[in-house]
């Protein structure tokens, strides 16, 4: 959509931009498809413009909606962290992407200044930001970035697929691969199977030949991860957790915990631990404060692990792994930009199994 008009003898064109943005912190209510936002320019030389096809929802979208603590939005808010598109602009300094390719977006944005960039651990940034929560997302027809952070994909991959792919992969590798450091023949316990990042974690681990135990409410869910290859299978409803994985495994408890739930399963992830385990976690989508016996930390010398995000090797890892049609996240359902509040109030519901997905422009 554009629009001429004249400021005394000079002539200008305005490109507005469709998205799905916040007018303020709150509920689904403050969900606005908007018509009139501007199209962002580049800001810099090494700045990258994409033509959005599609954009995923995380967790974190319902938070940013919510209002984090500390944390504060300024309206139009765009929503979302995850995207893939097309190549619409570049700067005179990319040379990792062209005009015309299709990309993925890596929505960690890390100054790579830093020590930590330096040494190549860009999510350890201090200065890192994430893409829907600290700068506006990616649920819009255009999206600048800095090339760093985009990552050519096959033009014959799903748009859908793709965009569901890169938050969630990312973090489940480095939580997986760096931080735990899981080997074959482990035993590792995921919470809360149906999520993005629960569900990348069990392709993972099964790629890397571990056995694997996943935990849902709902029985439907445990029957699909058992299709991507759970081998055992725990509904929280009914199950005693702890008490199950000790049975199964003749009181040795697993190796490694995956735990983005927090305070809801915290206690009963460091139960399920045998001796030299390892909890790593990426979030509290149940609460931030965990209560646990730290006699059993030190008696059974537990180690806890903390992981956000991922680096630029880690982001071209996954990538790779998606490229040659691995690691391929199941997508629950598309939304079109219109249906954006359904979008989020699908993922509300918990109820889905994989990624929520919004497509935001066909061509």
């Amino acid at each position: 959509r554009n629009f001429d008009g004249c400021h005394g003898s000079r002539k200008y064109t305005f490109h507005s931009v469709r998205g799905l943005t916040i007018a303020g912190n709150g509920g689904l209510e403050q969900l606005e498809l908007r018509e009139d936002l501007p199209l962002p320019e580049l800001r810099a030389a090494t700045d990258v413009r994409i033509r959005v096809r599609c954009a995923a929802l995380n967790h974190l979208d319902l938070f940013v909606l919510a209002g984090l603590p500390g944390a504060s939005i300024t309206a139009p808010w765009i929503v979302a962290s995850d995207a893939c598109g097309v190549v619409d602009a570049i700067g005179p300094e990319v040379r990792n992407v062209a005009v015309g390719d299709h990309v993925v977006v890596n929505p960690g944005i890390s100054d790579r200044t830093c020590a930590f960039c330096v040494a190549g651990e860009h999510s350890l940034c201090v200065k890192y930001r994430i893409l829907g929560e600290h700068l506006p997302g990616t649920a819009a027809e255009y999206l600048v970035v800095p090339s760093a952070n985009a990552r050519i994909v096959p033009r014959e991959l799903d748009s859908a697929v793709a965009a569901a792919f890169p938050l969630a992969t990312l973090t489940a590798w480095r939580m997986v691969h760096t931080r735990a450091r899981v080997r074959r023949g482990e035993r590792v316990l995921i919470w809360g199977i149906g999520g993005g990042v629960a569900i990348a974690a069990l392709q993972i681990c099964k790629r890397i030949g571990a056995e694997v135990w996943v935990t849902s409410t709902s029985d439907a869910k445990l029957a699909r991860a058992k299709h991507l290859g759970a081998d055992h299978l725990l509904n929280t409803t009914r199950d005693d957790i702890p008490a199950m994985v000790r049975r199964e495994t003749g009181k040795a408890g697993v190796d490694v915990v995956i735990d983005n739930v927090g305070e809801a399963t915290w206690k009963r992830s460091v139960l399920s631990l045998g001796k030299q385990g390892r909890l790593v976690t990426c979030g509290g989508t149940s609460g931030p404060l965990v209560e646990m016996d730290v006699r059993r930390v030190f008696w059974n010398q537990l180690t806890i692990l903390g992981s956000t995000m991922g680096n630029d090797e880690e982001f071209d890892a996954v990538v790779r792994e998606l490229g040659d049609g691995r690691l391929l996240p199941p997508v629950d359902e598309v939304f079109s930009l219109e249906r954006g509040r359904d979008a989020y109030a699908r993922l509300q519901m918990a109820e889905q199994f994989g990624k929520v997905v919004i497509r935001v422009s066909s061509s």
